[in-house]
């Protein structure tokens, strides 16, 4: 069987290709039950986690959530995760690999606090659904999704059951999550498949993630890394006050101090090694972080993600070993619908 390379794992290509298909022209569904969930409650919970977090919380709306890093007092990045004011607790969403971090960050920082941490990942599955056709198909579920904003959720009855469905804010195209009760899971999932949805792999969604330029923690964002350096400015408020890592943050707002950016490469030639170095002058410029080749309708293409210096501009050639790099805005032109 053909064979495509993603970061060095060799994968099936007719397959891959279906299911990518699927998500950039009609509607991929999957499984997001293994995202974690954590439900912040008591009276200081949102001062207590404003103070906590790069974004704001002070103000969120009920039903509204943002992207958000966890600092140390250095400003390097410790997780990301998305906040969610459920009016009776904050809901935060993240990766498995990050909670025992988070935890143990979140446990060194409540004193006198009337704030209580758990772990609810057990009890809520999520299903995710995504394409130009995502709508249309929870329409014909009877849910209608077409005012919702990126990071806006609504609690609905869905089935013989309540539901959440949360808007995502991945670029370039409309994702939707409904988050229900794990024992509701195999009943929702059905009814999307039964209206159109098609199921789609973890790798499928790792292409998507690439194709769309969404940095990933502990891949392409490290604890070394610093906020500004991400690119991420969706994740960053400077306007809500003290935080922890916010001194740096600022500092580097006021002066321009950071000297790396994540940014997108086209790739001519094979896959450029994950952690490959780019180099000018006999010195590192840059580094590769995620590499993929995306089996596109028009042809595969190879692309990968990475950090350059901030003064080079999209369209500068870079050579790694066979391998040409063209620097490239994300996420990467000619992938997703206008």
């Amino acid at each position: 069987m053909a064979v495509i390379s993603h970061n060095n794992v060799d994968l099936p290509v007719e397959e891959t290709n279906a299911e990518l298909s699927e998500l950039l022209s009609a509607c991929g569904i999957f499984e997001l039950s293994d995202r974690a969930k954590l439900s912040l409650t008591g009276g200081d919970r949102v001062r207590w986690l404003n103070g906590m977090i790069t974004n704001n919380v002070r103000d969120l709306a009920v039903g509204r959530g943002v992207y958000s890093f966890l600092l140390n007092p250095q400003g390097h990045i410790l997780g990301d995760l998305y906040a969610y004011n459920r009016e009776e607790a904050i809901m935060i969403d993240t990766e498995p690999a990050q909670v025992e971090k988070l935890l143990s960050t979140f446990d060194h920082y409540i004193i006198m606090d009337d704030v209580e941490v758990a772990d609810v990942s057990g009890k809520i599955a999520a299903i995710g659904i995504a394409g130009p056709k995502a709508r249309e198909v929870l329409h014909s579920v009877g849910i209608e999704a077409s005012s919702m904003e990126p990071l806006q959720f609504v609690d609905l009855k869905f089935g013989d059951g309540l539901v959440t469905l949360a808007r995502g804010d991945m670029p370039g195209i409309e994702w939707y999550e409904i988050w229900t009760a794990a024992d509701d899971r195999e009943q929702a999932w059905n009814q999307l498949m039964k209206s159109g949805g098609h199921p789609v792999s973890l790798t499928a969604l790792e292409l998507l993630r690439i194709a769309a330029g969404v940095p990933r923690y502990g891949q392409d964002i490290r604890e070394r890394d610093l906020p500004q350096e991400s690119e991420q400015t969706r994740a960053l408020n400077f306007n809500k006050g003290c935080y922890i890592g916010q001194e740096i943050v600022e500092r580097i707002r006021s002066r321009g101090a950071v000297h790396r950016k994540f940014t997108g490469f086209e790739v001519e030639g094979p896959l450029p090694a994950i952690g490959a170095k780019i180099q000018a002058d006999g010195r590192d410029i840059g580094e590769i972080t995620s590499a993929a080749t995306l089996p596109l309708p028009t042809g595969a293409r190879n692309v990968a993600l990475g950090y350059i210096r901030r003064e080079v501009a999209p369209g500068r050639k870079f050579q790694i070993g066979n391998t040409t790099l063209t620097v490239a805005n994300v996420p990467f032109a000619g992938v997703f619908r206008a």
